[in-house]
Parts: structure tokens; sequence; C-alpha cells
């Protein structure tokens, strides 16, 4: 991996998180919580190589279609996380931005959410993006929606516009998008943004993902020409 070619934004689907605990005999949420310290490593390593921007696909709109019990050891995981998190994120210049609706979430995740998020807004160094509660067709319904609410003619709709009003305005488009675990699909997830991202599937499930594999992964996408229909 060469330092002086990173891509400015990385974005990871965090797949096999069940797979990998049921391999090993454990419930489902023993995976998410070893996930949850494979997400520490990984933000790590971005600060470390100097990453601008990560996004991370934690909770799709469809993931509420699981059990009732493991959507609640979720819940829980995800508002220990921010708690253990918010002073820690202040600190070393990680930005936190949700990409989802939170309307749907329990309200005292909602509550933690808007609170690291209020703290962190001044953050630079690492912008740390939480697709919670994503889907990439309601993102753009969505943003389909401000538009109209607007009133804004249809001669002055771009595609700008459109990125403009997406949960990403004012970030980069992926350069790069990651998913362990083995499926080669994109699952909804960042439909607009990734258009023109390099895509890179690893076996590994994510409570295996480590820092040299995200430099394997980022030295693959060196190797790549990106010619953007050129």
């Amino acid at each position: 991996m060469a330092k002086n070619q990173l891509p400015r934004h990385i974005a990871i689907i965090l797949d096999g998180n069940r797979r990998w605990a049921r391999e090993r005999g454990m419930p489902a949420v023993r995976g998410h919580e070893y996930g949850a310290k494979t997400l520490d490593k990984i933000v790590e390593h971005c600060l470390k190589i100097g990453i601008k921007h990560l996004t991370v696909y934690v909770f799709s709109t469809e993931n509420w279609k699981r059990s009732r019990l493991e959507v609640n050891a979720l819940m829980m995981l995800l508002e220990k996380y921010l708690k253990d998190k918010e002073s820690e994120m202040e600190e070393r210049g990680i930005k936190l931005t949700l990409f989802g609706e939170k309307s749907r979430l329990p309200k005292s995740i909602q509550s933690e959410l808007e609170k690291v998020i209020r703290r962190t807004r001044s953050n630079k160094k690492l912008y740390l993006n939480l697709a919670l509660n994503y889907g990439g067709r309601s993102e753009v319904t969505a943003a389909v929606k401000k538009i109209n609410r607007k009133k804004i003619s249809d001669t002055k709709i771009t595609e700008k516009l459109i990125s403009d009003n997406l949960y990403s305005a004012g970030q980069p488009d992926p350069d790069l998008v990651i998913r362990t675990g083995g499926e080669m699909r994109l699952s909804n997830f960042l439909l607009w943004q990734v258009a023109y991202s390099e895509l890179y599937f690893i076996k590994k499930y994510w409570p295996a993902f480590t820092a040299r594999d995200l430099d394997r992964a980022i030295g693959e996408w060196q190797k790549r020409q990106r010619r953007f229909g050129k």
C-alpha cells in the first residue's frame, strides 16, 4: 500500500457477524460485540494512515425483520458504543454523522446520537458516518421529497442538487467500497454515491477483519485505473 495515494472516502459493509458467532457456537449478539471491537480497530487505523471519510453500514432498514431479541441486543450495543466513545471521538478529532432515519430508533439512542453529533460537529480529522436504519432507496426517496417541498422547477433539478439533499451532502463519494463476509452485492448501500466506486469483496467475516486487511484493500484500489466513463 502506497501511503501517498489514499482513498479520501472508504465505505464498508460490515457483514458476517452472525455467521462468525454461529461457527463458534456463540449467540448472534456475541458476533456483533466482536464486530464493534473490529470497528474500533479500523477507525484507529484510518486515523493513523490519514483516511478522511469512513462510512460503515451498521443497521439497514431491512434489519428490523430480524428477531426482536437480536434487534434489541443490537440497539443496546449501539447505545453503549456511543456512550463509551463519546469523549474519545471529541478528543481525537472524529466527527460523527448519521446516515439514516433516526425517528424509528429508540429514544435513548436518538438522544445519544444527537449528543455525540453535537459534541463532535467541529471535528475534521475523520468523518465517521454511521449508516443506521439506512437504505439507499429510502435515502434517494427522502431527497426527492425534500426537493419537492422546496418547489424547485424541473429545469433546476440536477445531479448535484440531488447529491446536496442526501445524507452524505458535503462529503465526497466513496472511492472504495469493501464488503466482508463473502457476499458480492451492495444490499441497498449508498446506491447513488457508489456509481463509480471501486468494489472490493473479502470472504473474512467482519469480526475477523484487520488493519492489514484494510491495507490490502487499499493496495488493490491503488492498482486499479478509474476512468469514470472517459
